[in-house]
């Protein structure tokens, strides 16, 4: 494993001056020595060049990281290590989040997003792979999972592990501040008057009590916050009229795909815990379910031990 492909385009100046080598497994990596370990590529989207980070650690077949709203691939930061003992690991940042491109007044959508990772894998020559998806990306999945069974997608995709997302839109209990973000009036004055103070708050619910999220909760808004990317906050928060537009398509492809589906779930969480694993779990009876009762809505930052056993126990 080697940090020799860091790519200085477009990324901090600070992000180039720490080691970039892991200290353990399990142990988080500051998110400026992250950025130091991956690379900005140029990818077209809509017809636009885009900068994507990736970050990538590991060998053997191919796994896919694929993260949440509003964080980045800093998210796996605290699992990556284990994982890239038995996986080659290709951990993105999508379009408006991390270190990736953040443009203005753009259509930010959950089908540009599953263009991205498609447009990431023919450029790294990924041609099967496992994915792991966790919240906001939980739709990206399904998006190549339906795009699998069109027969448009040139991937394989070998199994779908899927962590605390809307996989049932009408199930979906959004924070108050995302309910804002999505009003035309309000939401972009809270994209241009948010701060530390006011995401770090409005974050604070989707963790557990009693867990000391202060350093996970920096750290995502410290990805967010680079190139002011809060100022997208009421674009970004389009995808949960996405989430509404494909429900039927996507909820669908669940019960009908052939690919192996596991899910690893905080029962905790606010937002899709355990009122979503019901449903799935109704749905979708044979699926392994590794219910987390005592973890929230960040299962990879919150219990990264039974994440990685959970991840690893069930190897495709």
């Amino acid at each position: 494993m080697t940090c020799a492909r860091a790519n200085a385009r477009s990324l901090p100046s600070w992000t180039k001056s720490s080691s970039c080598s892991l200290p353990g497994i399990l142990r988080p990596v500051e998110v400026q020595d992250w950025w130091s370990g991956g690379e900005l590529v140029p990818l077209e989207l809509s017809g636009t060049e885009q900068g994507v980070f990736v970050r990538r650690e590991g060998s053997g077949p191919s796994m896919t990281l694929l993260h949440g709203f509003p964080s980045s691939s800093h998210d796996w930061a605290k699992i990556a290590p284990a994982l890239a003992e038995r996986y080659a690991l290709t951990m993105p940042d999508l379009l408006g989040f991390g270190a990736s491109s953040k443009p203005l007044e753009h259509r930010y959508s959950l089908l540009e997003q599953a263009d991205l990772v498609e447009a990431l894998w023919g450029r790294e020559g990924i041609e099967s792979t496992v994915v792991v998806a966790h919240d906001y990306s939980v739709s990206v999945a399904q998006e190549l999972l339906a795009r699998r069974a069109a027969g448009t997608l040139a991937v394989d995709l070998r199994a779908l592990h899927l962590m605390n997302g809307g996989i049932y839109p009408d199930l979906h209990r959004p924070q108050p501040v995302q309910v804002a973000l999505l009003d035309t009036e309000q939401g972009p004055q809270i994209s241009a008057a948010m701060n530390g103070e006011m995401f770090m708050a409005g974050l604070a619910p989707t963790f557990p009590e009693g867990y000391d999220s202060a350093a996970d909760v920096a750290s995502i808004w410290q990805s967010f916050h680079l190139h002011n990317g809060q100022k997208n906050a009421h674009l970004l928060i389009r995808y949960i009229e996405d989430r509404r537009e494909n429900a039927e398509r996507w909820t669908q492809v669940l019960q009908t795909t052939d690919v192996p589906l596991t899910f690893v779930w905080g029962m905790l969480d606010p937002v899709s815990g355990a009122h979503m694993a019901e449903r799935i779990r109704e749905r979708l009876p044979d699926a392994p379910f590794t219910a987390l009762e005592d973890v929230a809505h960040w299962p990879p930052l919150e219990a990264p031990e039974r994440v990685v056993a959970a991840l690893l126990g069930r190897r495709p």
